[in-house]
């Protein structure tokens, strides 16, 4: 039996809703846990209750410095140290935060996470490819906002290859813009999770931040701009091609896509993955995987992605298998 005192303020963070997050701490660490105040008790295995004891020790370190606990954060920590024991919480709570002076904190929750943000604040251009929830876009997002909000760059263009996800949505009324705005929609989602609506309207309206179809960036040179382009695997070879030689001075690009949910038609070859074996070896570009277990959606949603995964490994007939395994 151990015994841990937390500060007793923000404790409520700690503890989550209800004390959901000390049932997920015994159930994931298979110990039992008493609370009276802010001093805990742990009983276990030794094994476990070490790994309590350090997860507590820096959840109370994290509430000293003022750091508020919330929903999903506690979550992640204990995720973080099931994977690693030796993960210090401070690197991916502090260190890696990104400041968007928005409405919410935004931090890794995963070690590829992490690796991606240090790779989009030391690296001029970084794809990052994997499954559905795993942050490729919301990070992506946070981090242009950070460099907007620090005057590295002078605006935000966020685009995205108008490709029809499976269904046939026929004639669609309106203008152009009004045409692709349904492919464009989750990248405003994200701008919106990020950015008060007033201000991110503010921004679009004066062009601090474009969005628009892949289509639209044809000819144009992009400088001082934090580029984002997100489901590049609907990109074809000659998209890809054209977007990453759009690039000017002072321009930091980001590309996103999970090559196992490819929609171009057949016979296409998709941008995103014909690039992996294109510019790999050019100093300046970084690639990160990731993989179910970055998933921040819905616990079910990494769940569903496994079960995908193991269908697919039993022979699918999936296109491109062994490189989405790589992802």
């Amino acid at each position: 039996m151990r015994k841990i005192t937390l500060p007793q303020n923000g404790l409520e963070g700690v503890l989550g809703h209800l004390d959901e997050n000390l049932r997920l701490m015994e159930e994931s660490f298979r110990v039992r846990l008493s609370v009276r105040g802010g001093d805990f008790t742990v009983q276990g295995d030794d094994r476990d209750e070490v790994r309590v004891e350090n997860l507590l020790h820096q959840l109370g370190g994290l509430l000293k410095k003022g750091h508020v606990f919330r929903k999903g954060d506690v979550v992640s920590a204990v995720h973080l140290i099931q994977r690693d024991g030796d993960v210090l919480l401070e690197d991916y709570f502090v260190r890696h935060q990104v400041h968007t002076q928005g409405k919410r904190a935004v931090y890794p929750r995963s070690a590829h996470q992490a690796a991606y943000i240090d790779a989009i604040r030391n690296t001029d251009m970084v794809f990052g490819i994997g499954p559905a929830g795993t942050g490729k876009t919301y990070l992506a997002m946070a981090m242009a906002v950070e460099f907007l909000a620090e005057g590295k760059v002078d605006r935000i263009i966020l685009a995205r290859p108008a490709v029809e996800a499976g269904e046939k949505l026929g004639f669609l009324p309106g203008d152009l813009a009004e045409k692709v705005n349904p492919y464009l929609r989750p990248l405003y989602d994200s701008l919106y999770n990020l950015v008060d609506r007033s201000r991110a309207e503010s921004f679009l309206e004066k062009g601090v931040i474009e969005i628009a179809p892949l289509a639209f960036m044809r000819g144009r040179t992009l400088s001082n701009a934090f580029v984002i382009l997100d489901e590049a695997q609907n990109c074809t070879s000659e998209q890809m091609k054209m977007l990453l030689t759009r690039i000017g001075f002072d321009t930091y690009t980001v590309v996103t896509g999970d090559i196992t949910q490819i929609d171009l038609p057949p016979g296409r070859v998709s941008g995103l993955v014909e690039v992996q074996r294109v510019v790999a070896t050019i100093p300046g570009i970084q690639f990160i995987y990731f993989d179910q277990e970055d998933v921040v959606r819905h616990p079910l949603v990494r769940e569903i992605i496994t079960a995908y995964q193991n269908l697919d490994s039993h022979g699918s007939g999936q296109p491109d298998k062994a490189l989405a395994e790589e992802s």
